[in-house]
């Protein structure tokens, strides 16, 4: 097995889980699950079977310990996850719809996540690992750019292949306003970059051709582009087509592109590689769809760590969804 590096955040989401009327006003219950885009594909990775490696930074309080004891109950690596004496854990209140689509309240200001410094990110973390997987959260706070910057030397420095889930959450930046010419440096500088379809749209200001060329000119080997239940689009140097996503009756979307990119991680660390993705478009096909399937099992669920899929639950469900695709990589 070669080992994934999952960089960036863990956090507490506080999940609404129902709502109640008491004395004349509606108050909401919250349940604590752990979660954070990064963990919970470190997760996912490690529910079905890889070898995830969380690399970040936790407040020294209970939410903190709790996370990491989250992590370690999933098979996840900890050893690269720092505790900060004094910096708190980060904080997520999610908000659910009657769809099951979330809307986030964050308590992160000085957190833990981001006073991870540049210097503290070791060498020896990379050795023997194939890809580094991070997320734009950590692109919010100079500090935090700073240090992921070095873990993506780190990275390069040992020929790991790149993966950015871009995952865009406006209210953690300075005034809700994307840095976007930042966050496209960073896609520049990935291998495999996953988007949701609005994240593409706002990226590519207007113009996605020449982004998808802008992308390519870089470093991107394979982009791929979701959009909850519909069609997920992948674009290669030489090909592109899309493909429906699994099935399922959606409970809470927490993790689902977690769950998805963990997946894609999955298959790149333990079935197969990226150059045989991009020489072969059926298996990227099947890649995706089993990916799809992981994803569609995250949102059927509650919460980001716990509900995440196992191996026989997404192999179960692409075998009776796309008995077709069965065996184009295993």
């Amino acid at each position: 097995m070669s080992k994934v590096i999952c960089y960036g955040e863990a956090l507490i989401d506080f999940l609404q889980i129902n709502q109640q009327s008491q004395d004349g006003i509606s108050l909401s219950d919250y349940r604590q699950f752990p979660g954070g885009a990064p963990a919970n594909a470190a997760v996912a990775l490690a529910k079905l079977g890889g070898k995830a490696h969380f690399v970040g930074q936790v407040g020294d309080d209970q939410f903190g310990h709790f996370l990491i004891n989250s992590l370690r109950h999933y098979g996840v690596n900890t050893d690269c996850t720092l505790i900060h004496k004094s910096a708190p854990t980060p904080l997520a209140f999610v908000h659910l719809d009657d769809h099951g689509e979330r809307s986030f309240t964050f308590m992160r200001k000085d957190s833990a996540d981001l006073k991870l410094h540049p210097d503290e990110i070791k060498s020896q973390w990379f050795k023997h690992a194939s890809l580094v997987h991070f997320c734009s959260n950590t692109l919010t706070e100079t500090n935090a750019v700073n240090t992921t910057q070095t873990v993506l030397e780190h990275a390069s420095a040992n020929n790991l292949t790149i993966c950015f889930d871009v995952n865009l959450r406006a209210n953690l930046w300075p005034n809700s306003a994307l840095n976007i010419a930042l966050i496209n440096e960073f896609v520049e500088k990935a291998n495999v970059v996953k988007f949701a379809r609005e994240e593409f749209e706002l990226l590519c200001q207007n113009a996605p051709e020449d982004y998808i060329n802008r992308c390519f000119n870089g470093n991107c080997e394979l982009l791929l582009i979701t959009n909850g239940g519909d069609n997920i689009e992948y674009i290669t140097k030489h090909y592109r087509g899309s493909i429906s996503p699994a099935k399922t009756k959606v409970v809470d979307t927490t993790a689902g592109g977690d769950g998805f990119i963990g997946a894609i991680l999955y298959l790149l660390s333990e079935r197969i590689t990226l150059d045989a993705l991009l020489n072969n478009e059926n298996a990227l096909k099947s890649a995706i769809a089993f990916a799809s399937c992981a994803g569609a099992l995250a949102v059927s669920r509650q919460g980001a760590f716990p509900a995440l899929p196992s191996l026989n639950e997404v192999d179960t469900l692409f075998n009776q969804q796309f008995s077709a695709l069965t065996g184009a990589f295993f």
